[in-house]
């Protein structure tokens, strides 16, 4: 049964008139791309201004200047959002990947519960990766072979990183009990 009022934020929404120094000079950084503007993980981020503005600058890199191509950078983030079943997480990074080229077949199969099909070698290698990293809390030295045959040692460690960052984002978004923007449908329905 489908709960038709979702859990109540637990944080009001900080607005830039809140916020002073720093911490106004990030968020009206942060308003330039995102798409939940000061909501999701920002709303509860801006609670420890010094960490909001620190955190901004690692998913900078990890969002805009990673090794990784984009559409397997976003993917990463999928699996967590998946994994997370983080609302906002993956309200807000669908539609990046699909537009950074990930196949939608295989974002729409990851949010159903199955492995992919139809990946490239690359996004079989990613989603091998996280899951190992997700279930196992390591890789194999096997699969570790196979990653660098398939990407270069700074891909991994960006890898990693991004999917560990985004562990992250989803803890902060479940701390706070972030919502996708309002009338926006949820992406993994809530049940009572």
């Amino acid at each position: 049964m489908q709960n038709s009022q979702p859990r109540k934020r637990r944080f009001d929404q900080i607005q830039i008139e809140q916020l002073e120094g720093q911490a106004k000079i990030t968020a009206q950084e942060i308003l330039k791309f995102s798409s939940v503007g000061l909501g999701g993980p920002y709303n509860v981020m801006f609670r420890s201004p010094v960490f909001a503005e620190r955190m901004k600058k690692l998913l900078d890199y990890l969002r805009f200047e990673s090794s990784l191509p984009l559409s397997l950078n976003e993917f990463a983030i999928l699996i967590q959002g998946f994994t997370w079943k983080s609302q906002v997480e993956w309200f807000a990074h669908y539609p990046i990947a699909l537009k950074a080229g990930l196949p939608q077949s295989v974002a729409d199969d990851l949010k159903s519960g199955i492995r992919p099909r139809h990946m490239s070698e690359q996004e079989a290698m990613v989603y091998d990766i996280s899951m190992a990293m997700i279930h196992d809390h390591r890789l194999s030295d096997e699969l570790f072979e196979k990653a660098k045959a398939v990407f270069s040692e700074q891909q991994l460690v960006d890898l990693i990183a991004v999917s560990g960052t985004y562990v992250t984002v989803a803890m902060l978004l479940s701390l706070g009990q972030e919502l996708p923007p309002t009338g926006q449908a949820l992406p993994f329905p809530e049940s009572t």
